[in-house]
């Protein structure tokens, strides 16, 4: 079953899961950030099978120029217990739904560099191209 969280409690218990990805993140600032992130339009899904937690997806859906409207696929993990198993392919499916559904053009998503295993999945199971490299820049907002 693939559903939304939307209340602190369910956003509290799938952060082990999301540790999994985000390994900072604690109680802490979990909840700062996605209280703020919910209100920039974030939305959080679980595919749960028996009654726990396997996989995540964190999206929101935005428009630009290069991807027009689309869903961003901010955090993507499951459970290491439970990977290829079907869950990531799974609940990434149905955020294609939920992007077709959403009248969306891209489902688009970024990946750290040293995560091979995924860029297999995303390129090799579900049909994702890589295109570009993305870059950031840490601001200092202490120095004028």
């Amino acid at each position: 079953m693939i559903t939304e969280l939307t209340t602190e409690q369910e956003w509290l218990d799938a952060l082990p899961v999301l540790n999994e990805l985000r390994p900072d993140l604690t109680e802490a600032t979990f909840l700062p950030l996605m209280r703020t992130m919910v209100q920039e339009g974030y939305r959080l899904f679980a595919l749960i099978n028996n009654e726990q937690i396997q996989s995540l997806a964190g999206i929101a859906i935005k428009t630009n120029f290069y991807y027009q409207r689309h869903v961003f696929v901010y955090d993507l993990v499951t459970k290491s217990q439970s990977r290829s198993q079907g869950c990531g392919k799974a609940l990434l499916s149905y955020i294609h739904q939920f992007a077709k559904d959403n009248d969306c053009e891209t489902v688009a998503l970024e990946s750290g560099l040293h995560r091979v295993d995924a860029h297999r999945f995303y390129e090799k199971k579900m049909n994702y191209k890589k295109f570009c490299y993305s870059f950031k820049k840490p601001i200092d907002l202490e120095t004028p």
